[in-house]
């Protein structure tokens, strides 16, 4: 591009069904930090998203351990649909959150009841993150979470 550049990162979003679920998984389970909450309704929103009929969204900040920010957004006065799908289809996503103690945490988080798409943690024996440890769970919308222990 010969005017415009990429300078930096803001955020990530996700689209829930329920922010106050999404909230309970990503703020109680996981214990990323709630940085705000706001009712988006103003005609800017209804201008970049572009969804006739849509009423509002309800929107919250969350941070990751690390400063990552991820808006997690809930679309209401609307039919929504899961967009879940296997981590292979194009156009699907998912973050990767480094953690310690893979293992106990994985445990831990079955037993809360989260799903997991991976049976087991996964020992990395090539590429880039060798040595490492990782696994692919799922929000309660079905969005794949990567979790993933470094090598030491």
């Amino acid at each position: 591009m010969k005017k415009g550049k990429v300078v930096g990162f803001i955020h990530s979003g996700i689209t829930v069904k329920n922010l106050e679920r999404a909230l309970e998984f990503y703020v109680d389970v996981l214990g990323f930090k709630l940085l705000s909450t706001q009712v988006a309704n103003s005609d800017y929103i209804f201008d970049i998203v572009e969804i006739p009929g849509l009423k509002e969204i309800n929107i919250a900040f969350v941070e990751i351990p690390g400063g990552h920010v991820i808006e997690i957004l809930e679309y209401v006065g609307i039919d929504t649909y899961s967009g879940s799908a296997r981590s292979c289809d194009y156009g699907t996503g998912h973050i990767c959150l480094q953690v310690e103690n893979l293992e106990s945490m994985f445990e831990e988080l079955k037993a809360k009841g989260i799903v997991f798409k991976s049976k087991n943690v996964a020992h990395i024996t090539a590429g880039a993150n060798k040595g490492s440890k990782a696994v692919y769970m799922l929000d309660p919308d079905g969005y794949i979470i990567e979790l993933m222990e470094r090598a030491k």
